[in-house]
């Protein structure tokens, strides 16, 4: 399979540079990374290169990882791992404390409500000590849409599967105050979208 044949993103290709900026920050201090919903990989790959301080470890559900193994072998440099199969609602590949990041976009409005819940719950098994979380997507506030194209986004993912849909930012800190985390940042970010940094 060549690299024209797999799977793009180009909404990970719009926003790619815009999450790098606030990464080179939030993940200067960062040693190995763990990307929970790579997905088709390109930002896995993307971020590895211009993170070289790090070490990426992507992540998916199984049916993902065949073309996910493909980009990394074809774009992926020496500090991106295999990826490894890994369900938000099941025991999660890794040992406690043995990544000192967490990244994860666009996968909250996808997942079920049960699921982010599970997602925050791995997180805070698993993260290190004075770990950083990075959640990049749309959230509602004041269970309120920030703009009609999310209001549509979201009746569009309802429509798709009843359980996905774009979440409240008070629910994602009460899961995260409970997950042992602290905001740290509220990054506005293009179309929309918001990048929040949570630290222990």
């Amino acid at each position: 399979m060549s690299l024209s044949q797999l799977p793009f993103s180009q909404s990970c290709e719009n926003n790619k540079a815009p999450i790098l900026a606030v990464l080179k920050q939030s993940f200067k201090a960062t040693r190995r990374v763990l990307e929970v919903g790579s997905g088709t990989g390109q930002h896995a790959v993307f971020f590895a290169a211009h993170l070289p301080h790090l070490t990426w470890c992507p992540s998916d559900q199984p049916q993902f990882i065949a073309p996910l193994e493909k980009r990394i072998a074809l774009q992926g440099g020496d500090n991106i791992a295999p990826p490894v199969s890994l369900d938000v609602s099941a025991s999660w590949p890794l040992a406690q404390g043995e990544v000192d990041s967490i990244f994860s976009a666009n996968t909250l409005h996808i997942m079920s409500e049960a699921m982010v819940a599970d997602f925050f719950r791995g997180v805070e098994h698993h993260l290190s000590d004075n770990g950083s979380l990075c959640v990049y997507g749309p959230f509602n506030y004041n269970n309120q849409y920030t703009s009609e194209s999310n209001r549509q986004f979201d009746i569009w993912l309802k429509h798709r599967n009843i359980h996905s849909g774009i979440r409240d930012i008070e629910w994602i800190m009460e899961l995260a105050d409970t997950a042992g985390l602290s905001l740290q940042a509220d990054h506005a970010m293009p179309a929309n979208n918001r990048l929040l940094h949570f630290s222990r």
